[in-house]
């Protein structure tokens, strides 16, 4: 699978063939390392003076090299394909090994930082559900509403929570609807073919 970079990410990494190989090496160092602590606008202004370029040049560098960091790790692209896809933005050979260079050492730890930065959500336990109908009542004489009370259970991160939801048949019975939509449209081709290509 080849990573496509849009104009503007292509733009930023333009800067790259135009300072020495070790800085854009450094700027590797510098792009997992704001992805483990977040941005210091510092650093960029330290490297603009050395490289003698406004300091937005070097923080778009540097945020291009981060992008195509953690996109090249998030889709675990191989090597010759990750090289197809730097192939694109014109660098020379020297240049492309480097990268190549950098992905492979840092794509296991990008990995983990993603991992630790992707939420939390909690999932499905249990469900515990009740039919509430009022039999009857001299205030009201003429049409009765059922009601439907659920308990959902959800876990998340080893907490578990309990969330008490109340609805009628008829929005109950559209709910059902939607969800089996959902399942058939999961097992139709098309889907079929986008998650083949997520994995």
């Amino acid at each position: 699978m080849l990573l496509v970079l849009s104009d503007e990410h292509k733009e930023h990494l333009g800067f790259l063939p135009k300072v020495d190989p070790a800085v854009v090496g450094e700027f590797g160092r510098i792009a997992v390392e704001f992805l483990k602590k977040g941005s210091n606008p510092k650093i960029y202004e330290g490297a603009a003076r050395k490289l003698n370029v406004p300091s937005e040049t070097v923080q778009h560098g540097v945020e291009g090299l981060m992008y195509l960091l953690t996109e090249s790790s998030k889709l675990m692209i191989s090597e010759i394909d990750f090289q197809d896809s730097v192939l694109v933005l014109g660098f020379s050979e020297e240049l492309n090994k480097l990268l190549l260079q950098l992905y492979l050492e840092n794509r296991k730890e990008v990995r983990q930082i993603l991992s630790e930065l992707a939420p939390s959500l909690p999932h499905y336990r249990n469900l515990e559900w009740r039919f509430d109908v009022q039999l009857g009542s001299r205030a009201l004489r003429q049409h009765v509403k059922p009601a439907i009370c659920l308990k959902l259970h959800l876990e998340s991160g080893g907490t578990q929570t309990a969330r008490v939801l109340q609805t009628d048949p008829a929005t109950l019975l559209h709910l059902i609807q939607e969800l089996e939509c959902a399942l058939a449209e999961v097992k139709s081709n098309h889907c079929r073919r986008i998650l083949r290509n997520i994995k």
